[in-house]
């Protein structure tokens, strides 16, 4: 709740859609400060935890089966996917189909995007990878006297991976656009990369 709360008191008006990697009472928090935020779980995380459970020859098949359900045109044919996947391979694997249907409501609400948005909040991976370098930095440190030099390493650490973000979103014009047109927004400011969402009144 924290983190989001002061994401609101630093001058966020509105998240509109937040990919999630499961964290237990995240969404919720997202919620109770941005009412109106899709809060969408991480498929990569889905089929992670999935996949913690399968042999190494039924890899290949079961991650097709599972694409099957998340690729879906709409909700109603990712639900009658899950049951396919159920019916081939809850013999083997009923934990997996626990997981998703016990997690549905989080994952129900990408299948309401259009295609070029659900490339975008596919996953979390970006966030994590940056957050990795960070820890990372932070345990080589070991000791920090006060909070400010903490603070500067992970400025540091930000401003350095920021150099690495050099590859863009696959069709990452197209999904601005749809993300506008879903949330009601104007584009502003495309220079340097700069883009601004602007609710229209």
């Amino acid at each position: 709740m924290q983190v989001v709360t002061e994401l609101k008191n630093r001058g966020v008006e509105q998240i509109y859609v937040a990919c999630v990697d499961g964290l237990k009472g995240f969404p919720e928090a997202i919620n109770n400060i941005f009412p109106k935020t899709i809060v969408q779980l991480c498929i990569v995380h889905m089929v992670r935890n999935s996949v913690k459970y399968v042999s190494y020859k039924d890899l290949k098949a079961v991650t097709a089966d599972l694409k099957a359900v998340y690729s879906a045109i709409n909700e109603a044919e990712g639900l009658r996917e899950l049951q396919n996947f159920a019916k081939k391979w809850d013999e083997k694997y009923p934990v997996i189909f626990d997981i998703w249907q016990r997690n549905w409501s989080g994952i129900a609400p990408f299948f309401s995007f259009p295609e070029d948005i659900r490339k975008a909040i596919y996953t979390t991976n970006a966030i994590e990878s940056t957050n990795r370098q960070i820890h990372k930095i932070i345990k080589n440190k070991g000791v920090f006297p006060d909070d400010k030099s903490i603070q500067k390493i992970i400025f540091l650490a930000l401003t350095n991976a920021s150099k690495k973000w050099t590859m863009p979103i696959k069709n990452w014009a197209m999904a601005l656009n749809q993300f506008a047109i879903l949330c009601d927004t104007t584009l502003q400011n495309w220079a340097n990369g700069e883009i601004i969402l602007t609710q229209r009144i």
